[in-house]
């Protein structure tokens, strides 16, 4: 049996995916998480072989989930499922370790399919991924496509989200002043000097969901 682990924050799209997966011969679904944090645990808990997350997760960010994933459950192969499609997000979920990931508007047509790449160990990414980021996947790394790294919209996400630094740090385990200084660098970078201004960004950007 395939051992899939699903998150999303979303009871009705976790719904719709369990029926799909279930409704392959061989597939079963290990566990289900609303956000980044569970996805982790439940990555490690249950050694599934493939988990299916969505990028716009609460707590961790799919990159950042999927981040910890590759570091603590390194047999679990890891499909972004989302809605967005841009180059900041394909080269962060390069970058983490990600082996592909598909549309939610071509869930029907390519779920399956994506699947079944990522659990044999191959890429699959959806159509639409322009020709240079092609390009870069096959030199076996991903191209700079954002100010920030994706470690930096990780704590831009949580702290948009109204987490503290003390709490970030918990969540991504990284040290207090190490997030004070992402904190620091993601205000220089993108010439932001107020909180509702780095909110407004984080929206605009889909880093957090309006």
């Amino acid at each position: 049996m395939l051992r899939i682990l699903i998150a999303d924050d979303h009871d009705v799209v976790r719904s719709g995916l369990r029926r799909m997966i279930e409704d392959h011969p061989g597939w079963e679904i290990v566990g289900e998480a609303a956000d980044g944090q569970e996805a982790v645990r439940l990555a490690i808990d249950t050694k599934a072989d493939v988990a299916v997350l969505d990028y716009a997760l609460p707590l961790l960010n799919g990159v950042e989930a999927t981040r910890q994933i590759r570091a603590r459950s390194s047999n679990t192969e890891v499909l972004i499922f989302t809605m967005h499609d841009n180059d900041a997000l394909i080269g962060g979920l390069l970058d983490a370790g990600a082996r592909g990931y598909v549309l939610k508007s071509d869930a029907y047509q390519h779920l399956v399919d994506a699947i079944e790449a990522v659990a044999s160990h191959k890429p699959f990414f959806a159509a639409t991924v322009p020709e240079r980021l092609l390009e870069a996947i096959g030199r076996g790394r991903s191209p700079e496509v954002s100010p920030l790294t994706s470690r930096e919209r990780g704590v831009l996400q949580l702290v948009a989200e109204g987490h503290t630094n003390k709490q970030i740090a918990t969540f991504l385990n990284i040290r207090l002043k190490t997030v004070e200084s992402h904190r620091a660098a993601i205000m220089r970078k993108l010439n932001l000097s107020s909180f509702a201004a780095l909110v407004r960004y984080a929206i605009r950007n889909n880093i957090v969901k309006a």
